[in-house]
């Protein structure tokens, strides 16, 4: 165990140098770098200004370490009551947020996951138990307590040859120890601290690594500088500068005398000065402070995870839709209708509470794309469903909504935080609809996706003699039977063919209209602001190559022998180039574009 003084020595070291090294620029695609315009270039958001010296307000003034053990950390965890603070407003990414969504961004960002966990066990080669925090207390924790993370697994390392790397050098020949840091995904300042030379050696001279140093460096640089994020006293003036709690002497000491109770592991006083706080900053400047149901409307988004657990509904209503769509179960086909609805309205609850809290439409980056272009196609397929009584629309709504709200709960996924207007989406009413048409034509797509799924599963799957599905309970359309009618094939079946068909199409059919204008108003605007009509930019050649998949698919029809087959395949086609499109290009090549 190193000693107080040696380790506030080694830690101040470590953070002057890897300070030394992070100041470099942050290399990522270079989405907000584009040629000379005639409005605000790139997606770059106003600047949060700081007034005066900041500290850290908690810091250890005694710069005496109190040994603590994870479990007596958890336990004091769950007696301190944070919740008046969760409420108070603090200028967070260039807009009036809560302190509780400051806390959950800084320690995802971080820790690369939503909450903090330590691992400990009980017994001596017993089995490891998890103790997890609320994001709101290790916020507070790695502002007073730093000390205490010199040693843990807390800076997300994403990326697996970094961090093999770094976990090889710091533990070589120790395979037990190695395994372990690369099962945490994530590294202590001390590991860091150790292999400065091989960050700023190996790594940062191999362009390979460049977005993984990128990455690592971020959450190191938010971990070190957390407290600077405590811009918490509210406007003296309308527009002015949020300040940091550290100007104000009073703010100043009941945070220092939190940080030294909070050491000490004093929850009630803890409790108290959490309460003295909470009752000072919203009378300080009152007339600018948000009101207090903005507060609590974001404390209710928050708690309920951005509103994207309405896949639950949709994945219930996918399943309850396929089942009676096959077997005719009156049933279950309002059961998928009901639970259709339910997901629709959490869909568009949570919508609607981001487009409050952030003051415009949340479609501006990749996180509020999927949602937005999600919730335009479920939208439409359920109104087709309603309007032409063919359940196959509200199994394509359903499943569009699943796939669509379950990616952005994964990892990785940029744009969960909500955050002010791109300044370049705000320079032409071209452009705004130029993103929103091409997101809505992408969503068809996927409903297409679906639907041709569908088509597939009946053409391979269904009994070609077995007695005619019995569809008509649950609403299903008819339509004649073409010519694609094969003799002494079950009719029922065909018929069904025949109608999933003519549903891809119409999807599909404006899918390919709505994208061809949403690629013109992009070029249009192009031209009216970099002067020119294309580039060849990877985003608008890929858009092209989407839309000329749709292109073959509705005129190869006139000549396939079975229509509906081929049309159902290169529908499957055209939708992953439309998923490289809009996710691949993003994230492997530069370009202009931030997303759609």
């Amino acid at each position: 165990m190193i000693s107080s003084k040696h380790f506030v020595f080694q830690f101040v070291s470590a953070l002057t140098l890897l300070g030394a090294f992070a100041a470099m620029p942050v290399l990522a695609q270079p989405a907000e770098s584009a040629p000379p315009a005639r409005g605000p270039a790139g997606n770059a958001h106003p600047t949060e200004a700081f007034h005066g010296e900041i500290t850290n307000p908690l810091d250890n003034r005694q710069r005496v370490r109190i040994e603590t053990t994870p479990v007596e950390k958890h336990g004091f965890s769950r007696q301190v009551d944070l919740s008046p603070l969760a409420r108070l407003a603090v200028m967070h990414n260039s807009r009036p947020a809560v302190l509780d969504t400051l806390a959950r961004d800084s320690i995802r960002r971080i820790t690369g996951r939503g909450n903090y966990q330590d691992f400990v066990r009980a017994t001596s080669g017993g089995p490891l138990k998890k103790l997890s925090y609320d994001p709101l207390f290790t916020f507070f924790d790695l502002m007073a307590d730093k000390d205490y993370y010199f040693d843990k697994p807390v800076i997300s390392v994403e990326y697996l040859p970094m961090r093999r790397g770094l976990v090889e050098a710091e533990f070589p020949g120790d395979s037990a120890e190695q395994e372990r840091w690369m099962m945490a995904t994530r590294l202590s300042p001390e590991i860091l601290l150790h292999q400065i030379a091989l960050i700023n050696g190996v790594y940062m001279a191999d362009l390979t690594f460049e977005r993984g140093r990128s990455q690592m460096l971020q959450s190191f640089n938010r971990f070190r500088d957390l407290h600077a994020s405590l811009l918490l006293i509210a406007p003296a003036v309308e527009g002015g500068d949020w300040m940091h709690v550290s100007l104000d002497p009073t703010l100043h000491e009941q945070f220092a005398r939190l940080g030294d109770a909070w050491r000490q592991r004093d929850a009630k006083a803890v409790n108290t000065l959490v309460s003295e706080i909470a009752s000072t900053l919203p009378t300080m400047n009152a007339g600018h402070y948000p009101p207090a149901w903005r507060s609590q409307l974001e404390i209710v988004y928050n708690g309920g995870n951005n509103f994207i657990f309405g896949y639950t509904f949709y994945f219930l209503a996918l399943v309850a839709l396929l089942i009676a769509f096959g077997t005719g179960r009156l049933s279950l086909h309002r059961l998928g209708v009901g639970m259709l609805l339910l997901g629709l309205t959490v869909h568009v609850l949570g919508f609607a509470i981001r487009w409050l809290l952030a003051e415009r439409i949340p479609i501006q980056n990749q996180f509020e794309s999927m949602w937005g272009l999600s919730l335009g196609s479920c939208l439409f397929a359920t109104i087709l469903m309603f309007a032409r009584r063919q359940p196959i629309f509200g199994v394509a709504a359903a499943g569009v909504g699943f796939l669509a709200l379950m990616a952005a709960t994964l990892k990785g996924i940029p744009g969960a935080e909500i955050g002010r207007e791109a300044a370049i989406l705000n320079t032409s009413y071209i452009l705004f609809y130029h993103v929103n048409i091409v997101l809505f034509s992408y969503g068809l797509i996927a409903l297409g996706f679906i639907v041709s799924i569908v088509y597939l599963l009946v053409h391979y799957f269904a009994g070609r003699s077995a007695a005619t599905v019995q569809l008509a309970a649950a609403g299903v359309g008819t339509v004649t039977v073409g010519g694609d009618v094969e003799p002494g094939v079950n009719v029922g079946r065909q018929r069904l063919l025949c109608d999933l068909d003519h549903a891809q199409m119409v999807i599909l059919q404006l899918a390919f209209w709505i994208l061809g204008v949403g690629i013109l108003l992009g070029a249009w605007w192009a031209d009216h602001s970099w002067g020119r009509w294309w580039a060849f930019d990877p985003k608008e050649t890929w858009a092209l190559i989407t839309w000329i998949v749709y292109l073959v698919v509705i005129h190869v029809r006139f000549a396939a022998p079975n229509r509906g087959l081929t049309t159902a395949w290169l529908s499957i086609v055209g939708f992953f180039i439309m998923l490289w499109t809009y996710f691949g290009v993003n994230l492997l090549l530069p370009g202009l574009h931030a997303y759609a």
